[in-house]
């Protein structure tokens, strides 16, 4: 399968194109490197699938990552995305995938489970921006193509997928950390999910994808181990009520994460690669 990949220099981008071509799929990387940015028409003729990836917003922020430019922001991720999917309508693609988020659900009550079913019920820009593309890529998909909406939770890995360098840094060297919970999946994983959904000849027109409930006092605990630090544990975090994305599509598909196991053999890796504070 021929397939074209935008955001494929970032974290999760580089795992898909990774996990693709692994699988023996000749993997298009669109984006900077090839002088196409989101808003630009691309020529996605000869390609099997869509892969979008690439979102444009302030560096190390999602939510708020429109910083002081919120029409720029909408103009380029949902304007630059309508037009990327319309691109491949256009050009014969029988596939697109696009990585969405659960930023959609951020509106929804703490505690509440979040299924596939449920409507979007966004409180940021980046959000409603995920939110109002997923509704675009679904009339899409009534009209024939094969569209599937992957709404990512917190995404974690090594390299540039190291989301805890500075966390573990600034546990080690001693400063107070406060206490989070929050839901994760090993960007592999996240991967693998993606390759199962390109797969599909039916796929799911969304898909959930998280894995484990994760506490920052019970990740700290396993870098406490294996580094023998003495510095105190935040507390667990009691307070806050994390919406759990189900992942009932995916399930049925065959697919299921690695869990804490998988968490805990990545961590020495992560822990190898630290800032100096």
């Amino acid at each position: 399968m021929r397939i074209a990949l935008t955001g494929a220099n970032g974290i999760i981008g580089s795992a898909i194109a990774e996990a693709a071509c692994a699988e023996g799929h000749r993997v298009t990387a669109i984006g900077r490197m090839t002088g196409y940015r989101l808003g630009d028409d691309a020529d996605l003729r000869g390609h099997d699938a869509l892969i979008h990836c690439a979102f444009a917003h302030v560096p190390g922020k999602y939510r708020g990552g429109e910083g002081s430019n919120p029409d720029g922001f909408r103009r380029a991720n949902l304007d630059g995305s309508i037009r990327l999917f319309d691109a491949a309508a256009r050009d014969g693609v029988r596939h697109v995938l696009f990585l969405s988020s659960r930023a959609v659900f951020d509106g929804r009550a703490p505690g509440m489970i979040l299924t596939e079913d449920l409507p979007p019920r966004p409180t940021t820009l980046y959000g409603q921006v995920k939110a109002e593309a997923e509704a675009y890529l679904a009339d899409l998909r009534r009209g024939g193509l094969l569209t599937t909406s992957v709404r990512a939770t917190g995404v974690y890995g090594t390299g540039n997928a190291h989301k805890w360098r500075q966390l573990f840094a600034e546990y080690l060297s001693g400063k107070p950390i406060e206490p989070r919970i929050g839901s994760e999946v090993h960007v592999e994983d996240l991967a693998d999910a993606v390759m199962i959904l390109l797969a599909q000849d039916s796929p799911p027109p969304i898909a959930h994808v998280s894995d484990i409930l994760l506490d920052r006092r019970d990740l700290l605990a396993q870098v406490m181990a294996l580094t023998c630090c003495a510095h105190p544990l935040p507390a667990a975090d009691t307070d806050s009520w994390p919406r759990e994305l189900r992942c009932d599509a995916l399930h049925a598909l065959g697919w299921q994460g690695g869990g804490w196991r998988k968490l805990c053999a990545t961590l020495p890796a992560m822990l190898d690669d630290l800032p100096r504070l």
